[in-house]
């Protein structure tokens, strides 16, 4: 059996000079493109410290159900995974604690979140210094609250 292709003629590929337009047309783009990408990291850590937030904030009002109080600053967030043993102690304290891995969690920029009860803003406190871990700063800087989180 003898099958004849026929041929395609004048079939034309790219020249060098397209193929560098296209490759200059590309480095113009990841140029804008990837300073946007890049800072995504900053943003996600900020809303994974308002998520950590809300979730300690969460246990908190369980602890007080249970309690009929809030955790003192001198007992912090370490109240929600082991009983204290220092200022107005739990009545009735879960046991197992109401953190979820019964850890207190850090910030995303592992610095220990700051908690304060009474607090200055609510009845109770927490913050997290954001990346420098220091109290202001704008950014990723910027302090986030747990009064400012809706």
């Amino acid at each position: 059996m003898n099958i004849k292709v026929p041929l395609i003629k004048n079939v034309r590929g790219f020249t060098l000079i397209e193929l560098m337009v296209v490759i200059i047309i590309l480095g113009i783009l990841a140029m804008y493109v990837m300073p946007k990408i890049m800072g995504r990291p900053d943003e996600a850590r900020q809303v994974k410290a308002r998520l950590d937030i809300a979730s300690l904030e969460t246990a908190i009002k369980l602890y007080k159900l249970d309690n009929g109080m809030y955790p003192g600053t001198e007992q912090g967030l370490q109240a929600l995974v082991a009983q204290p043993e220092t200022g107005t102690l739990a009545k009735k304290w879960r046991k197992g604690g109401y953190l979820e891995k019964n850890r207190v969690p850090k910030d995303p920029w592992g610095n220990e979140y700051i908690y304060l009860c009474p607090g200055v803003n609510d009845d109770y406190d927490i913050i997290s210094y954001g990346a420098d871990g220091v109290s202001g700063g704008e950014d990723k800087n910027k302090d986030i609250n747990s009064w400012d989180i809706e």
